[in-house]
């Protein structure tokens, strides 16, 4: 495994991984690192498999284009220059696949055998724009997924840059971030805060189940609640 970012263990990561992403984004407001809008993908990028646990990982970003015919013969020919740089990035990793064409996902590049030579690759889950294939595979693998569409073909897809920044669902990703997914979408977390992030959601979440217990109480009214709410900090 290569040397994990200052300030994260594989612990943290772990801890990361126990966390829901609302929590996790709640976590993140209390340390006014960002606007609240900002830092995941919107909703036009869904978890395909809902049902899996949380995908902690650090981006290896790529981006495709596949719905035009290559100039020159039927196919595009194959690279595997980008597996190399998949290994680069920090374990535990996270492919992030940029569909540059006009219209995303008119071809998938995650299928059965792309998505076993990813996870051989120490990648732990996928987000892309673009589509993805062979879903019983995806899922009989739990390997998270997130992505814009589902689709039948490989069309022409092909791989035209690795490492740089790319731009899923309106989230700008670079290759190295913090990535935290689940049944609600995926987000970035910032390394500097990353470690400190299981406190402070403990806190919220113990905050959160205090205000439940009250509400679902034969002694709620206002001035309880009022009172609960006044005295907690994060």
């Amino acid at each position: 495994m290569k040397s994990l970012p200052t300030l994260l263990t594989p612990e943290q990561l772990e801890a990361l991984r126990g966390l829901d992403a609302c929590t996790v984004a709640n976590a993140i407001e209390t340390f006014q690192k960002r606007l609240r809008s900002e830092g995941f993908i919107d909703h036009s990028i869904r978890s395909i498999f809902p049902r899996l646990q949380p995908m902690v990982g650090f981006a290896a970003t790529v981006k495709i284009r596949g719905s035009n015919l290559p100039i020159i013969g039927n196919m595009y020919p194959d690279r595997t220059d980008w597996w190399g740089y998949i290994q680069s990035v920090a374990e535990p990793r996270v492919i992030v696949v940029q569909d540059c064409a006009e219209s995303p996902g008119s071809g998938s590049l995650l299928g059965a055998v792309h998505t076993n030579i990813v996870r051989a690759l120490g990648c732990v889950g996928a987000v892309t724009n673009g589509s993805v294939r062979d879903i019983p595979a995806l899922e009989s693998m739990a390997f998270p997924v997130f992505a814009g569409s589902i689709c039948v073909s490989h069309a022409y897809i092909h791989i035209v840059e690795m490492g740089g920044p790319v731009e899923i669902g309106g989230l700008k990703i670079k290759s190295g971030d913090l990535l935290h997914g689940d049944i609600h979408g995926v987000q970035t977390i910032p390394i500097d805060i990353a470690g400190k992030i299981p406190a402070v959601a403990s806190r919220i979440s113990q905050q959160e189940k205090e205000i439940i217990a009250l509400c679902r109480s034969s002694d709620f009214s206002i001035k309880r609640l009022s009172a609960l709410v006044s005295k907690q900090t994060v």
